[in-house]
């Protein structure tokens, strides 16, 4: 029973501390600590109330709180506690509750529990600028997916119009395809007439483009095209509104992003997506196995009775994951680099996936120690991993050979 009871009194850390369970319209929290009675109470997400939680949190001389990262209803609650306190935003993963016994108050008082004992690994918040910056790339991300979205929906009324642009062209909204569309926007059309309008360059045949412009047009598909086309243009303009501002934000940071350039994979925009997701303080990451960690790219442990089981990557940053998966495609095709042949070394065992996964990781490991050191890509060549792999073979067989030896100068003696 002493045991039990040790394991359940964990030792006081932090003297003063509050523990919150935030939610879209009400915030739950308890304080407790040294001096003060454990008290809970309850305010709205409002400004006014929670600028009375930050006065009813100070006249009890709290330092420290502990909050879930639930959605983005902690943001507002940061904004105005921010300054004030030092704020720990945990994972709820990693503070569940007893099973059976969750209740909002119960979850409040839990958090400031582990906040006292110190038991809280606090997620990472970057500055107000960063934070600003991956609003705008991640929202532009979007807008760009919403246009992929909407360029096939065009080829699918194309295709329902029996207008085959995408057999015979490369791009069907290319310079050629927007020519050739806007004439069959504007009524009946002659295909042979269309075909002035292809670009010389155009490989298909001039045959094979003019039974692709025969089709069914209908008045129907005439305004779908021309509402697609719309839309298409006002989410382009919303995009290069982003962009302006993107370039704005970032003019201080332009050393760093022409060497994040350098990684191979890794353009321009993926240099600024980088920097808003990691921001430029790298002393939040102690090493670059944490920030890989923190990423989502790498395996966790899993270890059972002395045995390392196979286990998936962890959960992190999806919208870095997802940016790093998109630069280590890429990187894999590039030519004479380490990343290529790193990517042709591994898919033929491990697959695709996750060979563009390890390709990642190596990307967003430059990453951290380009922005630490302030330095370039120093590239590695397509020759460094097979040197790398020769010198272990002889490695290997050297050790080979010192095990025979004993056995040789026996032999001979024997004879």
């Amino acid at each position: 029973m002493a045991v039990k009871k040790d394991f359940i009194q964990f030792e006081q850390v932090v003297e003063r501390g509050a523990g919150m369970d935030v939610h879209k319209e009400t915030i739950v929290v308890t304080i407790r600590g040294k001096g003060i009675k454990t008290v809970t109470k309850s305010f709205s997400s409002f400004t006014n109330s929670l600028i009375k939680l930050k006065e009813w949190l100070k006249e009890h001389g709290i330092a420290h709180i502990a909050m879930e990262s639930t959605g983005v209803y902690w943001k507002p609650v940061f904004n105005v506690l921010g300054d004030d306190f030092q704020i720990w935003l945990v994972n709820a993963r990693h503070v569940k509750n007893v099973p059976g016994h969750k209740t909002d108050k119960k979850d409040s008082r839990w958090l400031a529990k582990l906040l006292l004992s110190g038991l809280l690994k606090g997620s990472f918040i970057p500055n107000q600028s960063i934070r600003e910056l991956r609003d705008l790339t991640r929202y532009k991300k979007k807008l760009t997916n919403q246009v992929s979205s909407e360029k096939n929906r065009f080829q699918k009324i194309l295709e329902d119009a029996n207008i085959k642009l995408s057999v015979v062209l490369s791009d069907v909204l290319g310079s050629t395809g927007r020519k050739i569309i806007a004439e069959i926007l504007k009524g009946d059309y002659n295909p042979e007439q269309l075909l002035y309008l292809v670009h010389g360059r155009v490989k298909a045949s001039r045959k094979n483009i003019k039974e692709a412009l025969t089709g069914y047009v209908t008045d129907h598909h005439r305004f779908m095209l021309r509402t697609i086309q719309s839309n298409i243009a006002r989410i382009e303009e919303t995009i290069a509104e982003l962009e302006a501002r993107i370039a704005e934000m970032t003019k201080d940071y332009q050393d760093i992003i022409e060497l994040l350039e350098t990684i191979p994979g890794v353009g321009h925009d993926g240099a600024i997506g980088i920097i808003a997701e990691i921001s430029l303080d790298m002393d939040k990451f102690p090493t670059h196995k944490h920030i890989a960690s923190w990423a989502g790219m790498s395996p966790g442990s899993n270890e059972s009775a002395g045995k390392n089981k196979s286990s998936r990557i962890t959960h992190g940053n999806k919208y870095l994951r997802a940016l790093l998966v998109e630069q280590g495609w890429a990187a894999s095709r590039t030519k004479k680099t380490y990343f290529s042949l790193k990517y042709k070394s591994l898919v033929g065992r491990r697959g695709k996936k996750k060979a563009v996964i390890a390709v990642g990781h190596k990307i967003l490991i430059a990453a951290y120690f380009i922005i630490k050191d302030k330095v370039a890509f120093n590239e590695l060549g397509e020759d460094y991993l097979n040197n790398f792999r020769k010198d272990k073979l002889i490695g290997y067989y050297k050790k080979q050979l010192e095990k025979l030896e004993p056995n040789i100068d026996s032999d001979k003696e024997a004879a």
